[in-house]
């Protein structure tokens, strides 16, 4: 994907094409290229789409289950007034609304024959009036509830007892090269580093790997000692006298390492952007130096107002756009990947914004001192 996008940006023009990739396999890319930039307003009318679950971590909105693995779900997509889709997921024979016509379906063509079957009765019965779907579910064994109770005894139950993850997880962010930046507003980026809407992230370092194993961590707190009454590049220090070895031993057993981290003040600091973000980068740039380990960065830059940043921890904007953009199209093992923070909800934490962002995406969680040792 990197060598797409720093193609796209050495030859780009104002009327170049643009590059447009969705987290949702099946949306419309038709209306998204109409209207590229900004936000749209609410769709009047929900698409609706079709698919094979590619985890156990959504669940069902009518019966609130969880949606096996690999089990036929249906989907209602709504934009909202930020541009954003939502998508809300359904067990086949739990799905209700009225569907015109399976050819509006989105991702009809990719289903098996079978269930393309399911799906024509399914509208059938809806549009008569038959609110009592449970149909086919013996006709797909992938769609059989039996077979989804077996996945639910096996998967970890931090992934399925979410209601807010399954709900969150689901946001459609769009991500287009044509709105990849060197500046963040009116703060000029250190070499290596872009920004795209509210965060700001590290192009690719020699010897970084994408990886299906994900050792993620907080920065702030969990991998560097600061102080919000300090700034500069060196304000800093090394949390962990065993970080630099940890990271190493990772990296050598296959992991590619990400930071996650929020930097509110980047954009809280409007008279003083440009110190708040050379002293944000500063610091990870000196950071990696030391560990000398590449290292992938995501900042959210963004904070809670009016309208919720959809990057800030705990949401889990820079997972996805890290999962779907920026990982080579490689599927993540979700039971050996990982993620270290220090805002864990504990009586002397400042929030539990890390607990819930491991949660929302359905990974494993530590914090700093367990984990390096201390």
């Amino acid at each position: 994907m990197l060598a797409q996008y720093c193609t796209a940006l050495t030859s780009n023009s104002k009327n170049s094409c643009l590059f447009f990739f969705r987290i949702t396999k099946h949306s419309s890319l038709c209306s998204t290229l109409q209207n590229p930039k900004g936000a749209m307003p609410p769709t009047s009318k929900a698409r609706i789409i079709a698919e094979y679950a590619k985890s156990s971590r959504s669940s069902c909105k009518t019966c609130s289950k969880a949606i096996s693995a690999k089990a036929l779900r249906l989907g209602l997509v709504s934009r909202d007034s930020r541009g954003f889709d939502m998508t809300k997921w359904h067990h086949l024979g739990c799905f209700s609304d009225k569907i015109d016509s399976t050819e509006h379906i989105g991702g009809f063509d990719s289903l098996q024959s079978c269930d393309q079957e399911a799906l024509k009765k399914l509208a059938e019965q809806v549009s008569n009036g038959d609110q009592d779907v449970e149909i086919s579910r013996k006709s797909s064994k992938r769609t059989d509830e039996d077979a989804e109770e077996s996945e639910l005894e096996k998967i970890n139950t931090k992934k399925t007892k979410l209601s807010i993850a399954n709900e969150e997880a689901s946001l459609d962010i769009a991500f287009s090269l044509s709105d990849v930046r060197d500046n963040y507003k009116d703060a000029t980026l250190l070499p290596k580093w872009k920004a795209f809407q509210t965060i700001i992230f590290r192009e690719r370092d020699d010897g970084l790997r994408d990886s299906n194993k994900i050792a993620a961590f907080d920065f702030d707190g969990c991998l560097a000692k600061t102080s919000v009454k300090r700034v500069g590049a060196d304000a800093w220090s090394i949390m962990f006298p065993s970080i630099p070895d940890k990271l190493l031993s990772l990296y050598n057993d296959g992991f590619k390492l990400v930071i996650f981290t929020n930097e509110s003040n980047i954009d809280r600091w409007k008279n003083k952007r440009q110190v708040a973000v050379d002293s944000k980068i500063g610091r990870l740039n000196n950071f990696i130096k030391h560990v000398k380990v590449p290292v992938q960065v995501f900042i959210a830059c963004g904070y809670d107002g009016k309208v919720e940043d959809p990057f800030r921890k705990p949401k889990p904007g820079m997972w996805q756009i890290m999962e779907k953009h920026f990982n080579s199209g490689i599927s993540i093992d979700m039971d050996q990947s990982f993620y270290v923070g220090d805002a864990a909800g504990r009586p002397n934490d400042h929030s539990d914004a890390d607990l819930k962002f491991a949660k929302v995406i359905g990974l494993k969680f530590h914090v700093p001192e367990d984990y390096f040792g201390v």
